[in-house]
């Protein structure tokens, strides 16, 4: 008797790599695209970090002044800890829409006591708001740089409230 010596056909071994490849490549984008959500999460976690960090410090250092003591614009860097962040504070005059036209456009208009009240009241809040927006810029591998940002508002309770006819 003569033995046969069976083996793998030259079609069995190409389709047992394609599957093989196939999975191949497939586990490697799987780790690339989970490689590059763990990479946002750490830059994301890290900017949320140094908002409220610089937030914080921002807080500490005007709580209880003046208004005006709040400087209209400051930047500056977190240091050789972070070298890829830099943070940018710019304050402005709270800004409140005129609310006394949309009062005289109701039926029947608005009397012109409720208009002056209206118009003291938004130059009273102009006085005693300021918006302060603080910013943290990260510096990408490409070069680019993307913002975070975070604006709060800072109230001077102190301030009279001026009201119309002496009251």
């Amino acid at each position: 008797m003569r033995s046969r010596r069976r083996g793998f056909t030259l079609l069995e071994i190409l389709l047992a790599m394609v599957i093989l490849a196939s999975g191949v490549v497939l586990l490697a984008n799987s780790w690339s695209g989970s490689f590059m959500r763990i990479r946002k999460t750490q830059t994301n976690t890290e900017v949320a970090a140094l908002l409220e960090r610089k937030m914080t410090e921002i807080d500490l250092k005007y709580r209880g002044k003046p208004l005006e003591s709040i400087e209209e614009e400051v930047s500056d860097d977190f240091g050789s800890d972070y070298p890829d962040y830099r943070w940018e504070m710019k304050s402005k005059e709270f800004e409140l829409p005129d609310l006394s036209t949309g009062l005289t456009s109701q039926e029947g208009g608005a009397s012109e006591m409720l208009i002056t009240v209206m118009k003291t009241m938004s130059e009273h809040l102009k006085k005693t708001i300021k918006e302060v927006k603080v910013s943290v810029f990260h510096k990408t591998k490409g070069g680019k740089e993307l913002e975070y940002s975070v604006t709060t508002f800072f109230v001077d309770y102190n301030k009279e409230l001026p009201l119309p006819g002496g009251m």
